[in-house]
């Protein structure tokens, strides 16, 4: 009888298991980007790895692969689209190849500081443009930051507009970039981000513009000399899940992912901040020349892009996205 009772009572033990998912696979969640281990970005995936396995208690198990460890930007939106990696953050930028509404986030010029892109991309139009991403089968979650892009060269100092004319200089694989560049008398040439390093060493390239955090953190300051404070893009970094991934959470995990990506979110921002801040002091020890553009000659670098904009705001399927945007945020303004 005892016997009967022991066993019984392993039963009832291993079915609890069974209800409870204990007993079941974790699912796996790899999360990938291309930036940089030490930068706030690819920290702040690691920080979201912990906290969800923490509040999933366990069922999904996250790994993290930094620095183009398993591919560029194409590849990883590719990754997503087939779940052999079921999330990523990313520029804009090459998100747009996919999704072309996102492209409206790449004109020259559109946010004067992280206060104004953040009320924009936390808003509605910042959601109607996460949506887009479904046709691609792909969860948009929320923005991260990359932050503003700046200019460096090899050759010479950059204070005005006739500075640019005839650099080398690589740019993102985006044809609204290009566009930008060529406007303001470059001669852009688009590069994969691995890549990016070798060509300025090489001399393939005499220039880049990226975010500060990534002249440190790629060590593009060792081939370069001189910096330009352009400001010129605002670059987000959406986080991003893969839809055939979502589909197989249950609602508590799918939760889990939009609370823990919002709790990352407003840390990582912060972190991103104080390394734009940290970089640029560790620049100027390593004796990198830094430029601010005057009021004036910024005004002159607006103007000479505007035709990239208007560009844009012709084209049918983007009609009315520029003006939305320009609407939107004069209105914060005047809040």
């Amino acid at each position: 009888m005892k016997r009967q009772l022991l066993l019984a009572s392993c039963f009832i033990s291993l079915a609890a298991c069974s209800v409870t998912g204990h007993a079941e696979e974790p699912k796996m969640m790899r999360i990938a980007n291309t930036t940089p281990e030490d930068r706030s970005l690819s920290q702040a995936l690691y920080h979201f790895a912990d906290r969800l396995e923490e509040e999933t208690d366990g069922s999904i198990h996250v790994e993290v692969y930094t620095n183009s460890q398993i591919g560029g930007d194409r590849e990883l939106f590719e990754g997503m689209q087939f779940n052999t990696i079921q999330a990523a953050t990313m520029s804009t930028g090459p998100i747009a190849q996919f999704a072309p509404t996102f492209n409206v986030l790449e004109l020259p010029f559109l946010f004067e500081n992280e206060s104004e892109a953040y009320e924009l991309l936390d808003g509605p139009i910042g959601e109607e443009l996460l949506f887009e991403l479904e046709a691609q089968k792909v969860v948009g979650i929320n923005y991260f930051e990359n932050g503003f892009r700046v200019l460096t060269n090899n050759v010479k100092e950059i204070k005005e507009l006739e500075d640019v004319k005839g650099l080398d200089l690589r740019t993102l694989e985006n044809q609204w970039h290009m566009q930008i560049w060529s406007e303001l008398g470059a001669n852009p040439t688009p590069m994969n981000y691995s890549e990016l390093y070798i060509g300025l060493e090489q001399g393939t390239i005499a220039g880049q513009e990226n975010p500060i955090g990534n002249v440190v953190n790629s060590h593009f300051y060792e081939v370069q000399q001189y910096l330009t404070m352009t400001n010129h893009i605002y670059n987000a970094s959406p986080f991003m899940v893969s839809k055939a991934f979502w589909e197989i959470l249950t609602p508590q995990e799918r939760q889990a992912i939009e609370e823990v990506a919002d709790e990352v979110q407003a840390s990582q921002r912060l972190a991103n901040q104080e390394e734009a801040r940290v970089s640029r002091a560790y620049l100027e020890e390593k004796g990198i020349t830094i430029t601010e553009l005057t009021d004036k000659e910024r005004e002159r670098w607006i103007e000479a892009s505007n035709p990239v904009r208007e560009r844009f705001g012709n084209q049918e399927d983007h009609h009315g996205w520029v003006q939305r945007i320009e609407q939107a945020l004069q209105a914060d303004s005047q809040e």
